[in-house]
C-alpha cells in the first residue's frame, strides 16, 4: 500500500509499504477520507512528541473494512465505518478510576497512519470506539468523529445553559467545533482569531460576536456589560493566551485550557483573582469512550460539520494542504488516498 511518511519537519514522503494483516480482534480499514488537524500541522512544522519521525501519521479518518481478524464481532468485510484512533486499556490504575482519557497505555497503543491507503485498528479500538457509518453521513463528515470527541470531552461537566456567554479563543477547526456545539446549547458566543476567513466562517455559523484580538477586551466588556463571560475556551495552545484567558471570565467563571503547550513551559496567574473571584481553571486532554459515543450521536443528528471542509487533495498532495494551513488558509482539508 501507499502511505504518507513524515520524515522530518517540512518533509513528507510517499512510501510503498506492506499492507498490515489484522491479528485477533483487529480490523484493517481502507481509508476513504482522512482529515488534516492541528496536531498534524504541529508535527509537520516542528515535530510532535506523540508522532514519531520518520513514521506514518494522520489520525482522523473513515473508511470501509477490508479485512477483519479472528474474534471480531459486529463488523465484517465491506462495512462502512468510522472510528477514533485510540481506546483505553481498561486495566491500568487510571482506567480503574474511570479516568479513561488518562489511561497509561492510550498514547502508546494508538493507531497512526490515516494518510495512507489502509489503517490497522487495534482490538481495543474495535471493541470500544468503532462504529458503523450511517448512510446519511458522507465519509468526510464521518472522519470528524475524533476531533469532535475531543471537544465533547472538554465541555463535559460544564452544564452549559441557554444564554450563557462564552468566549472561544482561536478560530481553527477545534474552535469552530466548539462554536457548533455551543450554539446547539443555546449559548451566546464570542470568538476571536487572527484569520479573517475563519472569522467570517464563524459568523456564518452563528457566532454572536467575532472580533480580532486587538478589540477583544472592549468587545467582551460591551458584550457582557462589564461582567465577563461565563466560560472561556482557550484553543490556541499559546502561553501568552493561556495567561490572558482569565482576563475575560467573570467571577465564579471557568477557563478551559484546550490547546496544548510544549512540555516544561509555565504560566503565571494572579492568585488574588483565582482565590477571591473563585475561578475554575480546567485542563482538557483527549476523550473517553463515552465522549466518542456522544460525538457519534451528534454527527448522526443535527450537527453539520461540512462547512469546516476547505478543500480536497489526493494523498500525493498532502504537503500542499499542510502548507496552506501553515499560512492560515482554510480550516480543514480532506486527504483522499
Amino acid at each position: 500500500m501507499v502511505a504518507g511518511y513524515l520524515i522530518k519537519p517540512g518533509l513528507v514522503e510517499l512510501r510503498q509499504v506492506a499492507t498490515p494483516e489484522p491479528s485477533s480482534g483487529e480490523v484493517l480499514v481502507k481509508v476513504m477520507s482522512a482529515l488534516t488537524c492541528g496536531t498534524d500541522l504541529k508535527a509537520f512544522l516542528r515535530g510532535h512528541p506523540m508522532i514519531p519521525m520518520p513514521g506514518m501519521f494522520g489520525h482522523e479518518f473513515s473508511g470501509i473494512i477490508s479485512q477483519s481478524g479472528n474474534g471480531v464481532k459486529g463488523f465484517k468485510e465491506g462495512d462502512e465505518v468510522m472510528a477514533v484512533h485510540s481506546a483505553p486499556c481498561l486495566q491500568c490504575r487510571f482506567c480503574k478510576k474511570k479516568l479513561y482519557n488518562l489511561c497509561e497505555e492510550i498514547m502508546l497503543t494508538k493507531a497512526l497512519g490515516a494518510f495512507a491507503e489502509y489503517i490497522l485498528l487495534p482490538a481495543a479500538v474495535v471493541k470500544q470506539n468503532l462504529f458503523h457509518k450511517p448512510s446519511m453521513l458522507t465519509f468526510e463528515q464521518a472522519a470528524f468523529l475524533e476531533p469532535l470527541s475531543c471537544v465533547v470531552h472538554g465541555m463535559s461537566g460544564l452544564s452549559i445553559k441557554k444564554d450563557d456567554k462564552v468566549l472561544i479563543i482561536g478560530t481553527g477547526p477545534i474552535g469552530i467545533l466548539h462554536l457548533l456545539l455551543l450554539k446547539l446549547s443555546g449559548a451566546q458566543v464570542v470568538i476571536t482569531g487572527l484569520e479573517r476567513e475563519r472569522l467570517a466562517l464563524a459568523k456564518n455559523l452563528g457566532a454572536d460576536l467575532v472580533v480580532s484580538p486587538s478589540g477583544l477586551a472592549q468587545g467582551i466588556n460591551v458584550f457582557t456589560e462589564g461582567m465577563g463571560v461565563d466560560i472561556v475556551f482557550e484553543c490556541t495552545g499559546q502561553l501568552d493566551i493561556w495567561e490572558s484567558a482569565v482576563s475575560y471570565v467573570r467571577r465564579g467563571g471557568t477557563v478551559v485550557l484546550f490547546g496544548g503547550c510544549k512540555k516544561g513551559t509555565k504560566v503565571t496567574y494572579d492568585t488574588y483573582r483565582l482565590h477571591y473571584d473563585e475561578l475554575s481553571i480546567k485542563g482538557s486532554f483527549h476523550f473517553t469512550p463515552r465522549d466518542v459515543k456522544k460525538a457519534y450521536t451528534l454527527l448522526n443528528g443535527t450537527l453539520n460539520v461540512s462547512p469546516l471542509i476547505s478543500g480536497r487533495y489526493p494523498l500525493e498532495d498532502i504537503t500542499v494542504a499542510l502548507e496552506k494551513l501553515s499560512h492560515g488558509e482554510g480550516t480543514k482539508y480532506v486527504i483522499i488516498p
